[in-house]
């Protein structure tokens, strides 16, 4: 039997680890891999193979919009008539939500990088007989581990 489980690295992991040698699993039956931090800076623009979920076209998009129709409303009254003020309000609203937008995206993925990940950091594989799965599952589960799994060990045990 396989019990697989993933924790955030900590001294919690540890402890299970130390629980788990306590309780009769030998450490070639225990196998801790850890995962790698992205290393490059995420990229602010999407492109079409790529996308995270964050646009900064959303406020430009908004703000151009709104200030357009403020532009072309107050045109009437102004000298150049309201489709210039129109474009020109679109143009400074469109700019100003890409700087809004562009700083508050940055601020938002430095604060990011500060704050701890609460994704899986450590996957924790560990083969135990049949009868001590429950009892591993439970130390996996006491010592705040973020998912566990069993599989069945499909491939034969050497000797």
């Amino acid at each position: 039997m396989l019990v697989i489980s993933s924790f955030e690295q900590s001294d919690s992991l540890e402890v299970a680890i130390a629980n788990l040698e306590q309780n009769g699993i030998s450490k070639d039956k225990i196998m801790a891999v850890p995962f790698e931090k992205r290393r490059e800076e995420r990229k602010l623009f999407d492109n079409i193979h790529r996308s995270d979920g964050i646009s900064l076209f959303d406020l430009a998009a908004a703000l151009g919009t709104a200030c357009s129709v403020l532009g072309a409303s107050y045109g009437f009254i102004l000298t150049w008539g309201p489709i210039i003020w129109g474009l020109i309000g679109f143009a400074v609203g469109a700019i100003l939500g890409l700087i809004i937008d562009y700083f508050y995206t940055k601020k938002k993925t430095k604060n990011r990088i500060k704050t701890p990940n609460p994704f899986t950091e450590v996957v924790l594989i560990i083969e135990c007989d049949d009868s001590k799965s429950e009892l591993v599952e439970d130390i996996l589960w006491t010592n705040l581990a973020l998912g566990v799994s069993q599989v069945k060990n499909t491939v034969p045990q050497q000797s």
